[in-house]
């Protein structure tokens, strides 16, 4: 079964432990295997894919699933490549299938890595945040089953940041790379098979940029979307397999949608350490109690093998501020504190970040260079209409 647990802050309900466990969609074989019986089928998965302790790829092949071909995300079929780190094709080494790699040079299905493929199975575990590239996987996977006429099965996993919804909406075409493809804001409150449904419904598939602007695509796939059972969206959900090599804990999972913005920032986040995305700081960084500070040694840019000073964070410290459901830049406030404290404004906001929040308004915000209400105001609206085109969605209630 998969995990569920008991509030960690206000805007998550807590749950009675005597509720029954959520189900995955992976769990419900007995709605999926008949779709996969007498079929030749490719698998998109990575470390996440389980049922139970045992990995999909087993379970199918237990059942005599013919397996053609495996498609993987970033980070690889492991889950053990850094981010952005070179994921190639390969075979797996436990069944010798062949395994395909969506990230690095291609990001899509060929029609070639298609061929002798009857249906595909996507079952990857989601964080919720735009920026977190499984999602940008999903709408090429989507996009190549369309144009190759080959139906799709997605197997849901709850969302760990599903209980809220937050940030800018996406709509400077100018932004839209791996880390944000569609109009949506940062953190969007919908699984994944939600969230593929909405790729469908509104016509994403087809198109390029324009797809930020409203144009729509001439593509639709044949979706099928494998449901959970017993799925609580404001409560907590502990994954029981790390979606990533740097989120390895519920607490980074949770801070995530908050911490990741630093990327483009000059503070780290500790990646390469023990707590990856539960710290920030930087070399001579300025603790404002001693006894908070924590010297680490990132393992990858920025100051890479250079040690540097930070403090470790939890998730009711940086998420309280998301009480105020009304402000989109709260969603920044961790961004916000750092620019103000750090040396060197100039050099704080690097272009990466943008991309990451999906506005240039963000950072002329903080900095005080636009007037916060005004742009508040438009973020706010973006909001209201994704969240009437979200409604149409969603096949958990609100």
């Amino acid at each position: 079964m998969c995990g569920f647990g008991i509030s960690l802050h206000a805007n998550h309900q807590s749950v009675n432990q005597n509720e029954p466990s959520i189900v995955c969609g992976a769990e419900r074989t007995d709605l999926y295997l008949p779709l996969l019986q007498g079929k030749r089928v490719g698998i998109v998965a990575n470390q996440t894919s389980v049922v139970g302790k045992t990995h999909l790829i087993d379970t199918l092949l237990s059942y005599n699933i013919d397996i053609v071909r495996i498609y993987t995300p970033e980070h690889g079929f492991r889950g053990d490549v850094e981010a952005g780190g070179n994921v190639n094709n390969s075979r797996d080494k436990r069944t010798g299938l062949e395994i395909v790699s969506l990230y690095g040079r291609s990001v899509k299905p060929s029609r070639e890595s298609m061929q002798g493929i009857d249906l595909m199975v996507f079952d990857i575990q989601d964080v919720g945040c735009r920026f977190y590239t499984y999602i940008s996987t999903l709408h090429y996977v989507m996009e190549a089953c369309a144009e190759n006429a080959v139906p799709l099965a997605v197997l849901d996993r709850p969302n760990p940041n599903g209980y809220f919804i937050g940030g800018c909406v996406l709509h400077d075409t100018s932004l839209v790379s791996f880390v944000g493809m569609h109009p949506v804001p940062v953190v969007y409150g919908m699984t994944i098979g939600e969230y593929a449904q909405m790729i469908n419904g509104e016509h994403w598939l087809g198109t390029s940029k324009a797809r930020v602007t409203g144009e729509k695509g001439n593509l639709h796939c044949d979706l099928i979307v494998i449901p959970l059972r017993n799925y609580f969206r404001k409560g907590l959900y502990p994954l029981s397999v790390a979606p990533s090599p740097n989120l390895r804990t519920l607490n980074a999972v949770l801070l995530y949608p908050y911490l990741c913005f630093f990327e483009g920032t000059p503070v780290s986040v500790g990646r390469g350490t023990d707590f990856p995305f539960e710290i920030i700081g930087y070399p001579n960084y300025k603790c404002g109690d001693k006894s908070d500070c924590i010297d680490f040694t990132p393992r990858s840019s920025p100051y890479k093998d250079t040690l540097c000073c930070g403090e470790k964070l939890s998730v009711p410290e940086v998420v309280a501020a998301i009480t105020d459901v009304n402000s989109v830049l709260s969603l920044f406030g961790a961004v916000s504190s750092q620019y103000e404290k750090y040396p060197a404004k100039d050099k704080f906001f690097q272009p990466f970040f943008d991309k990451l929040a999906g506005s240039k308004d963000v950072k002329e915000a903080i900095k005080g260079n636009i007037n916060i209400a005004t742009a508040e105001t438009k973020w706010q609206q973006e909001i209201r209409r994704f969240k009437q085109i979200r409604q149409q969605y969603l096949l958990y209630g609100d």
